[in-house]
């Protein structure tokens, strides 16, 4: 249960600093990784329990979810990372419902937020005159990874 909450602390840091800053940091996605590759190593399992073939198969799903939607330009390369250290930290299953679950939270995001942004539009302008220089315009992805994760986690176990 203690994995479980590490993973999702770390889960909700990287969706957070995307939310804010339409970027994750390296050192939260390699840095995973590579902690997380070193525990499959040294025991032999996953952070969440899983064989390390379990692990090996995840990430290749990972890649190949990820990286025709990174060669697009409809994936940042955060996204990958992120997904690739989810991986590596748990399962199939898992890193699976992420990705429906996040497909379905986005989905959903779409076609609420046409309906729901102009009730909050008042609040969310800025002043007049004021741009934001260097903001992707592009959507966070790693919010929506956080609630298919959360999803997931809470269908699979």
């Amino acid at each position: 249960m203690i994995h479980l909450a590490v993973l999702f602390i770390w889960f909700a840091a990287c969706a957070a600093q995307d939310l804010y800053q339409r970027h994750i940091a390296n050192s939260l996605t390699f840095g995973a990784a590579a902690l997380a590759l070193v525990y499959l190593l040294w025991t032999g399992t996953t952070w969440l329990g899983a064989s390390a073939a379990e692990g090996g198969w995840a990430l290749l799903i990972a890649l190949v979810l990820t990286l025709p939607g990174y060669a697009l330009n409809k994936l940042g390369a955060g996204d990958v990372k992120l997904l690739m250290a989810l991986a590596l930290a748990t399962d199939r299953p898992i890193l699976l419902g992420t990705f429906i679950g996040a497909g379905l939270c986005a989905g959903l995001w779409f076609w609420l937020a046409p309906k729901v942004l102009p009730l909050l539009n008042q609040r969310l302008t800025h002043p007049p005159g004021e741009n934001i220089k260097g903001a992707s315009k592009k959507l966070p992805f790693a919010p929506f990874l956080l609630c298919g994760f959360s999803l997931s986690v809470l269908c699979l176990t």
